[in-house]
This record gives structure tokens, sequence and C-alpha cells, in this order.
């Protein structure tokens, strides 16, 4: 396949003006202005109207429950697994995927089978080894082996600390696992991060805090994720940030709901804060929690059941950072794109340049909706609709598979 877009406004992600791409294969041959290329008539060529459209690079999803999550409320509450368009329709041809409060019915042998099938629909798959507990539930029995030996492992998480569903590890078994997914990293040549889930109790990142200043292990080792769980947690993990620290943001559709009930975090104005407080913007990352399970209460605090996590928010936060905090494209869209890309060293992704991967989304510039995503070249939605064995499904429809 040849994908060759006509005069789109390229951002990189940063803006690099009117531009034609040319795709061939899964990779982006060239990024130009009026690419004259010519092909033979067995070739098949697709060629795409740009005009009034931003060419953004295909969104990473670093932190999404791939088969599900939940079960926190007995097993009616598990929650259902990724199928392909939860992800293509809402922008995502980079997903990784981790196991989170169940590490007993979830374990990394059914998460390595999703990885893979996912992959073989036409994604890009990572994995992290273990769930909350600790000791870490690997694959080998041995977090090193994991990293070095299974390709789609990249690091170790979602470790859950100052939670009441974690294990409740001590400072040294805390250490330990990190200091072995570091060297498991350095020995393969993966990112060996270790993706740390923050819950809401007092001690915030206190265990994060005392090895960085305890221990040779540098701040990049670590992403925690759900930063903006609440003001206090945030503040913690911004002077993390202001430190050379790496922190990750979980988006959130109905964020207007929870605004209303705690003092989560909105995104685009954490963002925002970051920024002024002169944090790097490479310091920064936005993902999905995408198929994890959410409490619902009523308006007089009452828990209600149990919601899901939906990856696409990941869209819905890029939107919000320019429509309503007015910060600039290139910066949100780093949240999504070249800074999970380049934290989880991910090779030729995060960016729309010659030799990449060929992931680029397509948006609307008017209203910044979908219009067409790119997957290693492939077109898997054209026009807001997923493309399905030759024929169309409308956005937002429930399937099973392309």
């Amino acid at each position: 396949m040849i994908v060759l877009i006509r005069n789109a406004a390229v951002y990189q992600p940063e803006y690099a003006g009117k531009k034609d791409i040319l795709i061939l294969g899964d990779k982006i041959a060239a990024v130009e202005e009026n690419i004259k290329a010519e092909f033979s008539g067995t070739i098949s060529v697709e060629e795409i109207d740009g005009t009034g459209l931003l060419a953004v690079p295909g969104f990473v999803d670093s932190h999404e429950h791939i088969m599900g999550g939940g079960g926190e409320g007995g097993f009616m509450t598990r929650t259902p697994e990724a199928m392909l368009t939860d992800l293509t329709l809402n922008g995502i041809t980079t997903v990784v995927g981790c196991i989170g409060t169940d590490g007993v019915t979830r374990d990394m042998a059914a998460l390595l089978a999703k990885a893979h099938g996912l992959e073989e629909e036409g994604i890009t798959t990572y994995v992290y080894t273990g769930s909350y507990q600790v000791p870490v539930h690997t694959l080998t029995g041995s977090l090193m082996k994991d990293i070095m030996l299974l390709d789609k492992v990249i690091g170790a998480g979602e470790i859950a600390i100052s939670d009441h569903r974690s294990s409740q590890p001590t400072y040294e078994e805390f250490v330990r696992i990190v200091s072995d997914v570091r060297v498991g990293g350095m020995l393969s040549g993966k990112a060996g991060v270790v993706n740390i889930h923050l819950g809401d109790s007092p001690r915030l990142m206190d265990l994060i805090w005392r090895t960085v200043k305890e221990t040779e292990i540098p701040f990049t080792q670590f992403l925690p994720t759900h930063v903006n769980r609440n003001e206090a947690l945030f503040q913690s993990c911004m002077e993390f940030a202001k430190e050379g620290g790496v922190i990750d943001f979980t988006g959130n559709e109905e964020i207007d709901y929870w605004e209303s009930i705690c003092d989560e975090v909105r995104v685009c104005k954490g963002i925002r804060r970051l920024l002024e407080a002169g944090v790097s913007k490479d310091n920064f990352t936005v993902s999905s929690d995408g198929q994890g399970s959410l409490p619902v209460f009523n308006s007089r605090g009452e828990f209600q059941g149990i919601g899901v996590g939906k990856a696409s928010c990941l869209l819905k936060e890029v939107k919000e950072c320019v429509t309503r905090e007015d910060i600039p494209l290139e910066i949100a869209l780093r949240a999504v794109t070249s800074n999970p890309a380049r934290i989880l060293k991910l090779k030729k992704k995060g960016h729309i340049l010659p030799d990449y991967h060929g992931d680029i989304c397509l948006l609307r510039e008017k209203d910044f909706s979908l219009h067409t995503v790119i997957a290693k070249g492939q077109v898997m939605v054209r026009e807001g609709e997923a493309v399905v064995k030759g024929t169309f499904e409308k956005q937002g429809k429930k399937t099973g598979g392309k």
C-alpha cells in the first residue's frame, strides 16, 4: 500500500507548515511540499486530500488495560477488554498494555496474547510485566528475564503504592524492583521504566522520593501515573517533574462530573500549571487508563457502581489544552506522541518524519475531530469511520475487530 497525503498542515509534533506526506509500506518516505511521484498501474495508491486537515503523529497510549481491568467490587465488576476500534477510532496507533488490581485471573500470558492479537490487527503494541502486586507476577519468573527475553515487555507495572489495594511494599522491596527493571532495560536496550500506580494515601510519592534521594537510581526510571488524582498528589508530582522526573496524567472523559465531587486536577489545567512552573515540555505525558474501572457516585457521594475508562479521552484532552487553556497544539500533542515514545524508547514512533512508522492522524482543523487514522501505513479509519474488510463502521459503534 502507498498512501499520499496532500496539502495538510503537518505537526511533527512541531508545526512544519503545509506539506505532502508519502507513506511507502509501513514507513514515512517523505514529508515535503508538492511531492511528485509516479507508480506503475499495478501498484495501489491511496491519495488523501489534506486541505483543511491537521496531520499529527498517531497517539501513543502508555497505560491501557487492553484485556480489561476492575473486579474490585466482585466478579461482576470486571471490565471488558479493548477492541481494535476502541483504539483506532480515537487516534491511538501504539498502545502499552498493563494489568491492574487483578493479577490472578489476568496474567502475563493473557496480556501478551492480547497484545499480539491487536498487533496482528494492525497497530503497534507493548506491555508492562506485573500488576499492582509485589512480589511482581512475571511470565518467566524473573523481572529481568521478562524484560530481556520478551520483545513486547518494555518495563514493569503498574506497581501500586499509596493505595489500600497495593501490596504495601517495603522500601527494600520497592528499590529491588526498580533496580532489576533498570538493569534489565540497560541489557536489552529498552526503557526499563517502572509504571507506578499512585493512590490517594497521604503518603503520596514517599517511596519514589526516598528511592531517588537514597540510591543512584535516576528520576527518569519512574513513570508515576494518575498524578492528577487530587491536588495534594499533583503538587508532589509537580515538584518531582521540576527535578527532572516524568509524570503521567490520566485523561478523563467525565471530568466535569469528577470536578463536582472531588479535587481531581483537570488535565489541561495541570499542564498549564506545569508550564508556568517551568517544567520542561518533555516531562509529562497523558494516558487513558482505558478499560480500567472507575467508581460512580451520585450527587450525595453515595457509591452507585463501576464505570469504564475510555481511550477517547486522549483526543479530548488535546482539544481542551488548546481550547480551554490556550496551550499551543504542538505542546499538547507532545503529551500523547513524542514524549511517551521517547520516555519508553519506542523506536520510530511519535513523529512525522522520514523513516518513522506511518502512524498518522488527520484531524479536522475547525474542531479537531478525527478524520483519518493510518497505522503502520494502513488506513484504519477513513472520514471518521473504521475500515472493516472493505466496508465502514460508524464511529463509536462497538465491534469485535476492525
